[in-house]
């Protein structure tokens, strides 16, 4: 198995809150991805799902104060793995803490810390994404980097909470190369406004519906009248089924589908042609909720997977974590007396619940149109063909014709 030295340099190149790390004995020109060019998002070519509109930047990041951070990590041609960083605001998030809810669609799968948030509702790190057998070594450098922060010095217990989807198809996964310095620059180099998507951070190695996955995000805000609310989300795209976009069967049209072997009559076929594969979804808001309000919002995250073509097969974990940036709901650990709490009712809900839906459906679409093709392992995963999808779109009116 490969593993870069220790001591190997690495070269940092920019980007819109992403870092690409590479050793310097593979040459930067080496190919790593088939498409060249700017990669439209789902708008873009006229899939806009719902009926609420985005906010500035269709982003979980148009949540005042979320940030968002990738190391990818490239490695010869056997890694293909990083790590993004989602961090609920700009202050300590262990001092000032998020109410927060995780719904699991299905359980196949390893999110570190889901007991804690479950029973206290909060959330006391960011939260960081990355592949299924580096989830421990990103935790332990995530506690690391906060007990390194100002005002942590007597804290003896910390709730890192890290999740993950199998990127071993294109990623020598066993080597487990995510590093504390990855973890580090995920989380350092965090910011607001536009977020890259695609074939980064922990996208790196991921695949979806049998093409290139990775990483997407949108978001919606509510009208006045339902309370002005943003709502974000961002997945971490690995997952199997048959691909919908608006209701156009893309992936049954496209001849690239779950069960396409046993439906044609042709024997083979992999994990991924049955389903296997997983989602983490992160779902952000400004809307004053507590955690049991959070999970039901986290619920229907799943709808909005559901219509994309996603069945959650057996092998796939299919997580949602929500949670609140409202300062009427932050908390203190310090604080011991009893305070008012300003929450959305119940019966204010809906709109929230539908602005998750379409946000979820929407940054599934844009984890695969940003995502370019790549190889590693001697496999490639083929990123979704602009040119074909569309025409598919177009034959099922979903969008209309070009200009």
């Amino acid at each position: 198995m490969h593993r870069a030295h220790p001591s190997r340099g690495r070269r940092t190149l920019p980007g819109a809150g992403l870092l690409l790390l590479v050793p310097l004995l593979v040459p930067l020109a080496a190919p790593v991805t088939a498409q060249e060019g700017a990669r439209p998002r789902a708008r873009d070519i006229g899939l806009a799902p719902g009926v609420f509109a985005p906010g500035r930047w269709n982003a979980i990041t148009d949540v005042e104060g979320v940030r968002v951070g990738h190391a990818t990590v490239i490695e010869g041609d056997r890694v293909r793995t990083g790590v993004t960083a989602i961090l609920p605001h700009g202050d300590n998030a262990y001092l000032s803490r998020v109410p927060a809810a995780i719904h699991v669609g299905n359980g196949f799968g390893k999110l570190l810390g889901v007991t804690q948030v479950r029973e206290l509702g909060e959330m006391e790190t960011p939260i960081l994404l990355t592949c299924t057998l580096c989830v421990w070594r990103a935790a332990d450098a995530l506690v690391e980097w906060m007990l390194a922060r100002e005002g942590m010095e007597q804290v003896r217990s910390l709730n890192a909470l890290v999740g993950e989807t199998n990127d071993g198809g294109l990623n020598d996964i066993r080597s487990r190369p995510v590093t504390p310095e990855h973890v580090r620059r995920a989380l350092e180099s965090a910011g607001g406004g536009e977020v890259a998507e695609g074939s980064v951070g922990a996208g790196t190695g991921t695949r979806a519906f049998g093409w290139k996955g990775g990483i997407g995000t949108s978001s919606r805000v509510l009208p006045e009248a339902l309370g002005g609310w943003t709502v974000g989300v961002l997945v971490q795209s690995n997952f199997g089924g048959i691909l919908t976009m608006g209701g156009a069967p893309v992936g049954r049209e496209l001849g690239r589908y779950s069960f396409q072997e046993v439906v044609e009559g042709r024997p083979g076929g992999d994990d991924d042609d049955r389903g296997g594969g997983s989602i983490m979804m992160v779902v952000a808001t400004d809307a004053p909720l507590g955690p049991r309000n959070l999970e039901r919002l986290a619920a229907r995250a799943i709808m909005g997977l559901a219509r994309t073509g996603s069945f959650a097969g057996n092998g796939s974990g299919d997580y949602v974590i929500a949670f609140s940036t409202s300062l009427d709901v932050r908390r203190d650990p310090r604080e011991q007396e009893p305070r008012a709490v300003r929450e959305v009712p119940n019966d204010g809900m809906n709109g929230l619940f539908e602005a998750a839906v379409e946000a979820t459906e929407e940054a599934i679409y844009n984890s695969l149109l940003k995502a370019t093709s790549v190889t590693a392992l001697g496999r490639t995963a083929d990123a979704l063909p602009i040119a074909e999808t569309l025409e598919v779109l177009r034959r099922y009116n979903v969008v209309g014709p070009p200009r």
